[in-house]
């Protein structure tokens, strides 16, 4: 090769062979902790998230399906705002957790940190956020779900003797959730999906608190199954 080529021909070889590495960075697939800190970023940003969802349960001889809106503020505040059944509500104003559905007899009510209910499942995401703190034994899953998304997947710490696996559908581009699937020790499923999520939308303060319905008692003790 003479020095002549090398001059010629070398600045392109370099470029080329630069613009090969980036390119094979960027088919790279994420890693399980690539896909965590992209969703840990994605939450960590957000002051408020609006969005709505679907929500299945099987198990125990028992196949329901559900959907609402569900509206995340920092710190600590949730609700999940049920169109279907209509009025049901299950909300978190930071220090109680409110459990009602219409025609029950009584608002079941319990401090928000002894919650362990399988209709929090972003309530990790309402404070500093770190997926690998949050799951055992994080993975990625060998492929996508249903919908196409990388899957990640572990167990809740804390919930071992109850849920046996949590995985999580990620946006790759944003490190939003799209999906969640709990499986329970008992064989049971709850599945959530969503969409048409807002981040950053105002929210009314009124939004987390929670009146009682008229005649209804307050119960404090464990939310119902």
């Amino acid at each position: 090769m003479s020095l002549a080529w090398v001059r010629r021909y070398g600045g392109f070889a370099l470029a080329a062979a630069l613009l090969s590495v980036c390119l094979s960075a960027q088919e790279r697939p994420p890693t399980a902790k690539d896909l965590a800190q992209r969703v840990n970023r994605h939450y960590d940003n957000l002051r408020s998230l609006r969005a709505n969802f679907q929500e299945s349960y099987e198990g125990l001889g028992i196949n329901r399906a559900e959907s609402g809106t569900l509206l995340l503020e920092k710190p600590g505040r949730m609700r999940w705002e049920y169109s279907a059944p209509p009025g049901k509500v299950f909300l978190i104003d930071g220090k109680y957790a409110w459990f009602y559905t219409p025609g029950d007899p009584q608002v079941q009510r319990i401090a928000a940190k002894e919650l362990d209910d399988l209709r929090s499942p972003l309530r990790f995401l309402l404070g500093h956020t770190d997926l690998e703190k949050e799951l055992t034994g994080l993975q990625l899953a060998a492929g996508p779900n249903g919908n196409g998304k990388p899957v990640l997947m572990g167990v809740p710490k804390g919930q071992e003797k109850r849920v046996t696996r949590i995985t999580l559908a990620v946006e790759p581009a944003t490190g939003a959730l799209v999906a969640i699937e709990i499986d329970e020790v008992d064989g049971a499923v709850t599945r959530f999906t969503f969409s048409d999520q807002q981040p950053d939308v105002p929210v009314p303060a009124a939004t987390f608190r929670f009146t009682p319905p008229k005649g209804v008692p307050v119960v404090d003790g464990l939310p119902p199954v």
